[in-house]
């Protein structure tokens, strides 16, 4: 049951209050991420059945012909469960319940008898409990903090049949009246079942304590998974609608544009299907550009040494005659800085990068300060590839558009610099993009949760990350 919640966990982070917004995420557990959940989760309900403690008890009888006996059952222990038949299913708008049906538990214990005053003995006996029955409903609700809480309800446990055999002494004696000792053994089991498992399920609530609604990314930035909306559970899914958008640490500003509605497909071959929108990788460009970490210095040890282009004076004279004149045999650097956020858009296989930027050229003079030669206006496209089992990608170029903002050596051709700049982007900057974009972000986890046979797929207005779930105890 235990590992059954660990799924569900994963899915279900929850705030106290409904935002009533459009996803930024959707999240959608299958049937057969439940079965797997069925799975593991019986192995853990095994052994906290191995755990039932069954206190001692005595008590006398009237057995013909011998009169009085006075009897006690000490030291039991459960030796044995079996749990050969259990299923899980989605109650809509609740939770999951789970069915265990035909189970068993095997006990062993002590005993001792008192009669005809004077006469005793002990022995050991052996218990038999089966077609055990036991059905319970994981409920799901919200604490304070807007992390979800589970509890057990309507829980019911049915005993059908004991079986008690003593053994040694007078164990024919007992065996008289073990009728007597059946019933009293049952129902002390009856009772200890669903305490038993609602607090096996009472027990991952620490567990659901440490799910990161709120997730670090870098120094820039963090990513909300809160919900925006109540979960919608029906008989073959579940499917939760979470905030999914970055902030700047510790200021939680709203970017000037908000998600579009999308919807999962209808596929169940994964466990586990996670839709991110382009609002969620927008809103990362918007607080990136709020930090000011869209800028970017590029200096000439950062050009490949083999290339023929350096970024000095002479090279750019080359193109532009009045820079060698006015300042010759300097070395140049260029600060490249963000104009705007940085917009993406998720079409059907294809995710393109839409990017408004400026680009200012300096002099770097003797006594090295800056002498600002012109200004250029950029505008750049390029496509993320998606690398890996992690949400994390590759940037390549399309297309760099230029135009002069200003410029401090008279007039030029643009044109002209297209050739040094496309190497210079693509040498320099789309390489620092590609080190962020590899860093990705982090996906809602829990624990001992991870995920495997992970697919990525790119589709109208989001990313579609199909995966199933291997617990590792």
């Amino acid at each position: 049951m235990l590992s059954l919640c660990c799924v569900l966990a994963l899915l279900v982070l929850s705030c106290p209050e409904i935002c009533g917004t459009n996803a930024g995420v959707k999240v959608k557990l299958t049937q057969k991420g439940l079965e797997y959940g069925r799975q593991i989760g019986v192995t853990t309900l095994l052994d906290q059945f191995k755990t039932i403690k069954v206190p001692d008890f005595s008590g006398s009888e009237e057995v013909s012909p011998i009169g009085k006996v006075s009897y006690s059952l000490t030291g039991i222990k459960v030796i044995n469960v079996g749990l050969p038949q259990s299923e899980v299913a989605l109650v809509p708008g609740t939770g999951v319940s789970l069915t265990i049906s035909n189970a068993y538990i095997n006990l062993h214990g002590d005993w001792r008898v008192k009669y005809l005053g004077i006469i005793s003995d002990s022995s050991c006996f052996d218990l038999v409990v089966s077609e055990l029955s036991i059905s319970t409903t994981v409920t799901i609700q919200s604490d304070d903090t807007g992390r979800p809480v589970v509890s057990s309800a309507n829980c019911a446990a049915s005993v059908g049949q004991t079986s008690v055999t003593f053994h040694g002494g007078a164990s024919w004696l007992y065996n008289l009246f073990s009728s007597y000792i059946d019933d009293a053994l049952r129902s002390v089991l009856q009772r200890k079942i669903c305490p038993l498992v609602s607090d096996a399920i009472h027990n991952l609530n620490p567990y659901l304590k440490a799910l990161n609604v709120l997730a670090k990314v870098n120094q820039y930035a963090e990513i909300e998974y809160s919900m925006v909306e109540s979960p919608v559970i029906s008989t073959s899914s579940i499917d939760l609608s979470l905030k999914g958008e970055f902030y700047n640490i510790g200021e939680h500003k709203e970017p000037p544009f908000a998600p579009t509605p999308f919807s999962l497909p209808p596929d169940e071959s994964n466990m586990l299907y996670m839709g991110i929108s382009a609002f969620t990788a927008n809103s990362a460009g918007f607080v990136y550009n709020n930090a000011g970490a869209l800028s970017l210095i590029i200096t000439d040890d950062m050009i490949p040494s083999s290339s023929p282009f350096r970024l000095n004076t002479k090279t750019f004279g080359t193109f532009i005659p009045q820079i060698a004149k006015q300042y010759p045999d300097l070395m140049m650097e260029l600060l490249v800085k963000a104009a705007t956020a940085p917009t993406v858009t998720f079409t059907p296989n294809n995710l393109t990068l839409q990017a408004n930027a400026t680009i200012t050229a300096y002099a770097i003079q003797p006594n090295t300060t800056l002498t600002t030669l012109f200004n250029l206006n950029v505008d750049a496209s390029g496509q993320i590839y998606v690398t890996g089992v992690k949400v994390a990608g590759n940037l390549t170029l399309n297309t760099v558009n230029m135009t002069l903002g200003a410029s401090y050596i008279g007039p030029f051709e643009v044109k002209s610099l297209d050739s040094i700049f496309q190497m210079v982007l693509k040498a320099a900057v789309i390489a620092e993009v590609n080190d962020l974009l590899q860093q990705g972000f982090p996906l809602p986890a829990i624990g001992e949760l991870n995920l495997v046979n992970t697919q990525l797929v790119i589709m109208k207005d989001y990313l579609l990350i199909g995966t199933d779930i291997h617990f590792t105890a």
